[in-house]
């Protein structure tokens, strides 16, 4: 169901505080509060009960964690759920599982309770939950995983550069083509997922586990090198420049673009204005239309353009833009994503 007024969210939190607080966010989004849960447990109990379009499940609870109901969940009543974590290095491992697991999203908490109800916050939460709201829940998870051996490579010559963009369902996403991106690509690439900083670190390391390329998160001034990932940290934007015949990292405090930092329209036009070395833009599963601006002036300058396709999208906002727009050469299903960007690299 995807009429607005119909979605029906369950609230799971321990804090009667919290369950109070987001209650009244969901109530002034405009959808209705189908009830609340104390632990995962109860939480487990309402989602059968009461079949919400919806649920936030808080991950430290009592008598049972968001992450083992979440599983159950999963398993028994699916349904699309938002985690609510905490901005910790902890927190970020949990949510990845979280987001194995079939989380549709997550969203942090505010570090402070005098914030919790913070426009920007309030903002967010919104954003969110009407993403999870569109989103569908994509039945298989079991991503394959290709652990391949050997020394990683690298090296400042490379022939091309891959630029890929994504949002909602994209930690998954990436997992799935950068796990199956084989070795030996003359290309170095660079990713921009919308994150909060702790959590791009705990994602280029879960990357890195699963691929035979070096995954790591951007350093500012870094030379780019052949054969590696490099992942924008959160809330930092990323450009590329080219120095002689070096490409170099440039991080960046400015100010949001279209609600976002790191943005994929800004990584895009960066690489739109260099010359001389052949990109491979890819946009992949998330809500709104960050890349497509971007996009259209590297497609402009003569890259080659891969879009998710609907089916295999969490949220299809990013990629239909992209689309609509005219200026993708390639819609793929995500598991095909790695092949395509194999074959545009070695074309």
């Amino acid at each position: 169901r995807n009429d607005r007024d119909s979605m029906r969210v369950l609230i799971v939190d321990d804090s009667a505080f919290m369950r109070k607080v987001l209650s009244d966010m969901v109530a002034e989004i405009g959808f209705e509060v189908a009830g609340t849960a104390r632990n995962g447990k109860e939480a487990v109990e309402r989602v059968k009960e009461l079949r919400p379009d919806l649920v936030t499940l808080d991950i430290e609870m009592p008598v049972m964690n968001g992450l083992e109901a979440l599983e159950i969940i999963m398993k028994e009543c699916p349904a699309p759920v938002l985690m609510l974590s905490t901005l910790t290095e902890d927190g970020a491992a949990e949510t990845f599982k979280a987001l194995q697991l079939g989380a549709v999203d997550f969203m942090t908490k505010p570090t402070s309770i005098f914030k919790v109800s913070a426009p920007e916050v309030f903002k967010e939460f919104r954003n969110k939950l009407e993403a999870a709201g569109q989103s569908r829940l994509l039945k298989n998870r079991s991503f394959q995983q290709i652990k391949k051996d050997g020394a990683k490579q690298a090296g400042e010559n490379f022939a091309k550069i891959v630029a890929i963009g994504t949002s909602t369902g994209g930690p998954i996403a990436l997992q799935e083509v950068i796990g199956k991106l084989p070795v030996g690509l003359n290309a170095s690439f660079v990713v921009v997922q919308h994150m909060p900083p702790k959590f791009t670190k705990s994602l280029a390391e879960r990357l890195d586990s699963i691929s035979g390329m070096r995954v790591k998160e951007a350093e500012n001034n870094e030379v780019m090198q052949r054969e590696v990932v490099y992942i924008a940290p959160g809330d930092k934007h990323l450009k590329i420049f080219r120095n002689l015949n070096k490409f170099v990292i440039k991080l960046s405090d400015d100010d949001k673009v279209g609600g976002h930092r790191p943005s994929v329209d800004v990584m895009m036009n960066s690489l739109a204005e260099i010359s001389g070395i052949p990109v491979i833009g890819v946009i992949m599963t998330g809500m709104g239309n960050d890349g497509t601006a971007g996009l259209t002036s590297l497609k402009a300058s003569g890259a080659y353009v891969i879009s998710q396709d609907e089916d295999t999208s969490v949220v299809f906002g990013m990629p239909r833009a992209a689309i609509k727009a005219g200026v993708v050469d390639k819609i793929a299903r995500l598991q095909d994503i790695a092949d395509e960007i194999k074959k545009a690299v070695e074309d």
